[in-house]
């Protein structure tokens, strides 16, 4: 049988805009709860979320925007982000959504690469001053009038949105945007216009390889991806998802908020940036039904000395995802924090971005190995090098195609077509393989492919039997380079608290275990590793630190 895979059809496709589909909800579950945020003090319902979205895009094209332009957005989770994400898409407007991380050289790249018209900054949070920032790009907003600012390094921006108080001349405050876009025609006109192929999200790639590229999505990738993630964690208006993961990135706002809104469950947002604290007193409290997060997020709520102080048993559902998940994470998250109906999901932010995900009904064993199967109106296939799909169960390069597939990369037509083949086809750059059910499993990355010795070893598989070691709490494994066989293995490991181990006895439990060229030759024992803000682990920083290390370069060992 060979690798390739179809979703099923029902339910079918919505064929609505995201704006359509929070006057549904806000139609639908009025007065039941939409959007909280602890922190912030702020509860709303469906209809009091719709007024202040309506409010704020009549208030954006007020302010000269227009369908079609850009409007970024650098924050972190906040109660604004969400208003501004659903304002935008009626208002026609593509939400750029900023890397809360970025410092000046990355946000002055973004914010041209698109052309940003409009810019909406948070207030400052722990070390990031994003007004201070802004200004450093573009000083000309001490001199400049609200919404006509002329900056020469920032050319296309011209509106400056402060959430909270404004404290910059040229800039405008939210709420004064928000409490002035009382007429509601100009944005009737423009609604009617949209459709849902309209590009509407822009979210840029973290750029590892060079500089990042906007992952252009429109109302129908998006809006159905969010949709049929929450059909497969069977969401009803009575769940309330914990969101602790970026809004930023995908799954936060599709995943989490796009779900909810086709499902009418409520958003809430424990905080601005991830705290595994905030988070469990936030589930508790709100009795959340589901929790997001990625492997690493679910570690550090497990492993909090007060943990145990928690009544978490609201819990029944949500996602662990964003990078591989370990096993015995997956056990633990279903044992201890009564996730009974947990799930996986894969995918890319090229296909907006889920493409497999593990249904709640699934036997426990296929739930923790797998990453489930494809979702619904999709196509994915297992392909070998020359292109040629593989035999099930035979490891190769996932591709997926369907109605999630990005519209392409923002002006970027050569690296667009460098992934995005002919017949529709995105390469997703990830090993898989798929078995006799159609179940998916990824191998790993095809850059973090480690060959040694002529051998092709899959850092993914060697994490998985790691993890069994219980005084590992988190492990990773990559590839450094190596004068005999080209390359070697490397695990950076962080132990559990208390616990101890040596670098003999890590190799001691791999013994006979796992075959002997998969055993790390170097193992280092840290306290964190270097990660993005969605909590991705940067095996790159690793490997560049461990070459330092070992003095070696890859061209010594080409």
């Amino acid at each position: 049988m060979e690798s390739l895979v179809r979703g099923a059809i029902e339910p079918p496709l919505l064929e609505l805009t995201i704006g359509q589909a929070l006057d549904e909800a806000a139609r639908r579950w009025a007065d039941r709860e939409a959007l909280v945020c602890p922190a912030q003090g702020l509860r709303l319902t469906w209809v009091q979320l719709h007024a202040r979205c309506e409010a704020f895009a009549a208030g954006l094209l007020a302010c000269g925007l227009a369908p079609g332009d850009r409007l970024g957005i650098w924050s972190l989770n906040r109660a604004e982000w969400a208003i501004t994400q659903f304002a935008a898409a009626k208002a026609g407007l593509i939400l750029v959504t900023i890397n809360p991380a970025y410092r000046l050289s990355e946000l002055e790249f973004v914010l041209n690469k698109v052309a940003c018209a409009g810019l909406v900054i948070s207030p400052p949070f722990k070390t990031s001053d994003y007004r201070a920032m802004i200004r450093a790009l573009a000083p000309e907003l001490d001199t400049s009038e609200p919404g006509a600012l002329k900056a020469a390094r920032l050319p296309d921006l011209r509106l400056l949105i402060e959430m909270g108080e404004p404290t910059i001349r040229g800039a405008v405050a939210l709420a004064d945007i928000e409490a002035a876009g009382a007429d509601l025609g100009a944005l009737r006109a423009v609604e009617a216009g949209l459709s849902p192929s309209d590009p509407i999200n822009i979210q840029f790639t973290s750029g590892t390889t060079g500089a990042p590229k906007g992952v252009t999505l429109s109302h129908h990738n998006i809006l159905n991806n969010g949709y049929l993630v929450g059909q497969a964690l069977k969401l009803t208006p009575d769940d309330r998802i914990c969101i602790p993961v970026p809004l930023y990135h995908c799954f936060g706002m599709v995943m989490g908020d796009l779900a909810a809104v086709t499902h009418g469950a409520a958003m809430v947002y424990p905080g601005e940036g991830f705290d595994p604290l905030a988070t469990l007193e936030t589930v508790a409290a709100e009795r959340c039904t589901a929790l997001y997060g990625v492997p690493t997020m679910f570690i550090a709520e497990l492993d909090h000395p007060r943990f145990a102080e928690f009544d978490l048993s609201s819990l029944r559902t949500g996602i662990m995802a964003g990078s591989p998940c370990p096993v015995e994470v997956m056990r633990k998250v279903i044992a201890r924090m009564n996730m009974a109906e947990v799930t996986i999901c894969y995918g890319m932010t090229e296909t907006s971005p889920v493409s497999f995900q593990s249904s709640v009904d699934d036997p426990l064993e296929r739930r923790v190995s797998t990453v489930g199967r494809v979702h619904p109106h999709l196509e994915v296939k297992i392909v070998d090098e020359a292109g040629d799909i593989v035999p099930r169960g035979v490891s190769g390069e996932l591709c997926t195609r369907g109605y999630s597939v990005m519209l392409g990369y923002w002006d970027e037509p050569g690296q667009t077509a460098a992934v995005k083949d002919a017949e529709g086809w995105m390469h997703s750059g990830d090993l898989a393989t798929l078995d006799e059910q159609g179940y998916g499993n990824i191998v790993g990355r095809i850059k973090d492919m480690v060959i040694r010795g002529g051998e092709n070893l899959y850092p993914r598989e060697i994490e998985e039997y790691l993890y069994r070691h219980p005084a590992i709490q988190d492990v990773q494994v990559f590839g450094v380079p190596d004068s005999r066989y080209g390359e070697e293995l490397c695990a950076w490991v962080i132990l559990t608290a208390g616990e101890t181990l040596t670098d003999d006895e890590l190799r001691a439990f791999c013994q006979g275990q796992i075959a002997h060229q998969k055993v790390p030759r170097h193992v280092r024992f840290v306290t964190e590793f270097p990660m993005t803000v969605t909590g991705k682990v940067q095996k790159f920083v690793m490997r560049e630190a461990m070459m330092r290390e070992l003095g070696v370069s890859a061209e010594q060992t080409a």
